[in-house]
């Protein structure tokens, strides 16, 4: 074994994050000769649950750890997901939805919208959402996986994640971590012991004296950064004045309403409040600006629009959007919170953890810690944090609302460069580009500047090559060839009967 090798791993803090990169850890990098894992966290210190809701690469993290799908649904009481729904974003009455997959068929070397926009030249007026097989069957409460051995079918291009208590997938994953040799220690830190020549840290200190040294400390301690933060001093970018939103208040509630395999946001007066479906309950919450609204008020709206029976109090939560400078400093890697935090409007929190823990094992590093490697890895970090702010901002400045102070502000308020590129290139000629390998595709911009009011003025030339009444014919079939899928798929209620699962419906407490 080289003398220089990373030996002893230190995770501080569990939750999703902790769970999420010890499982992963232990399953690729786990028979290393002389590596030990060694996760620390206390039960007096809560986790932030926001995010239950996830996009599709959460299906090949599971995937990479060899998790079963159907134990896995099951264990963590997890419903489907085929996209998100917003509803009164671009006005009040006014729904999309944003889905995973893809929209219509590409022709003519060409992506189907523009085929879409001519037709509405033409005046056949059908929204975008008819031509999105897990829109339409989505709304109607159906799913299925994707079948790529039909190519030719709407099956083919499914795209799906989940929607599960972080709680319980936190409990999976430290399972399989433990069956890998993951060492969990109960404890809260109390103080933090650095090298005095090279400034890593060394150990962690616990309330019981206890001394937990490593070589490599992963920090997933939340909001607060016990490591990045408060040891290295990786320093915060704040992006309030483009996310005002600082505040959310969560409650679970009883199921009832439609059991549909989408998330839901709705905009508020002053924010936006999720609804996310699962087995046995309803996880909903307010994100909102203080600036706006009182916490009691929040509070207050969030109650009187839920579909259930409240199932415990509403819980607090006040966060910046923003991220740190540099989520690798020394030998400390920040995951999760601790690395910065993005409102949950499209489900990216989870999938943030999962992005930095797949960047973490490409620069494994050894006990150097090279500095360019490093670089590397704290550059992509905040390049995923602009992408995905850039994508939420889209949400809040492409509106037509101005009913209240909050929102004539999002509408009103000068976009980062990026954002505004993209929005001028697409209202000129209806194309879509991406610098890089961005998290969001063609697609996700399509359909959320589509559904926020943001129309091109004209299509690719290309779309031409079709006639007029082969363009009307094509895009009649496409929809019809949609609509006949969705009514064969199952409904997600009984495809998760099949798999298992005991749900519970409206009266019925877990």
């Amino acid at each position: 074994m080289r003398r220089d090798a990373i030996r002893r791993v230190v995770i501080v803090g569990g939750g999703t994050a902790g769970w999420m990169a010890a499982a992963a850890i232990s399953r690729v990098l786990g028979e290393m000769p002389g590596l030990s894992i060694e996760l620390v966290e206390s039960e007096e210190i809560g986790t932030v649950g926001v995010g239950e809701a996830t996009i599709p690469q959460i299906v090949l993290f599971n995937q990479m750890l060899g998790i079963d799908e159907a134990e896995f649904v099951r264990e963590t009481r997890a419903t489907y997901k085929l996209g998100i729904e917003f509803v009164d974003w671009l006005r009040p009455g006014h729904r999309y939805v944003h889905p995973f997959g893809f929209y219509g068929l590409d022709m003519k070397g060409i992506e189907f919208h523009h085929f879409w926009l001519k037709g509405q030249a033409l005046g056949q007026h059908a929204p975008l959402d008819d031509y999105s097989l897990c829109i339409v069957g989505g709304l109607q409460g159906r799913f299925a996986h994707p079948r790529p051995d039909q190519p030719g079918s709407p099956l083919s291009k499914i795209g799906y994640a989940f929607q599960f208590d972080a709680g319980l997938y936190a409990r999976f994953l430290r399972r399989r971590a433990e069956g890998h040799g993951v060492v969990r220690t109960e404890g809260r830190i109390v103080d933090v012991e650095r090298d005095g020549t090279t400034g890593h840290v060394a150990a962690v200190l616990l309330q019981s004296g206890q001394r937990v040294e490593g070589d490599l400390f992963l920090d997933c301690s939340g909001f607060k950064g016990l490591l990045i933060e408060g040891a290295m001093e990786a320093g915060f970018e704040d992006w309030t004045r483009w996310l005002p939103c600082d505040r959310a208040v969560a409650v679970p509630c009883e199921n009832g309403g439609d059991r549909q395999p989408l998330t839901r946001s709705t905009a508020r007066g002053a924010g936006w409040q999720w609804r996310i479906p699962l087995q046995h309950r309803i996880g909903n919450g307010y994100v909102y600006a203080s600036q706006h609204i009182s916490d009691d008020e929040a509070t207050a709206t969030l109650l009187v629009h839920l579909d259930g029976t409240p199932l415990a109090e509403p819980r607090q939560l006040r966060f910046t959007a923003g991220h740190r400078r540099s989520a690798w400093v020394g030998n400390v890697v920040a995951l999760g919170l601790a690395g910065g935090f993005l409102e949950p409007l499209e489900s990216t929190s989870i999938h943030l953890v999962q992005s930095a823990i797949a960047r973490l094992l490409t620069y494994w590093p050894n006990r150097r810690f090279d500095q360019r490697e490093i670089d590397r890895f704290n550059a992509a970090h905040v390049a995923d944090y602009v992408d995905i702010r850039d994508f939420l901002l889209l949400h809040y400045r492409a509106t037509e609302r101005d009913d209240t102070p909050f929102w004539t502000y999002c509408r009103t308020l000068e976009p980062p460069p990026g954002l505004a590129e993209k929005l001028a290139i697409f209202r000129a000629n209806g194309r879509i580009f991406r610098n890089h390998d961005e998290l969001f595709t063609e697609t996700s911009w399509l359909s959320v500047m589509v559904g926020q009011g943001v129309l091109p003025g004209d299509y690719h030339p290309a779309a031409d090559l079709l006639s007029d009444d082969e363009t009307l014919s094509r895009l009649h079939h496409i929809r019809q060839v949609v609509a006949d899928t969705a009514s064969i798929m199952p409904m997600q209620d009984d495809y998760l009967g099949q798999i298992g699962c005991t749900l519970h419906h409206a009266g019925i407490r877990s």
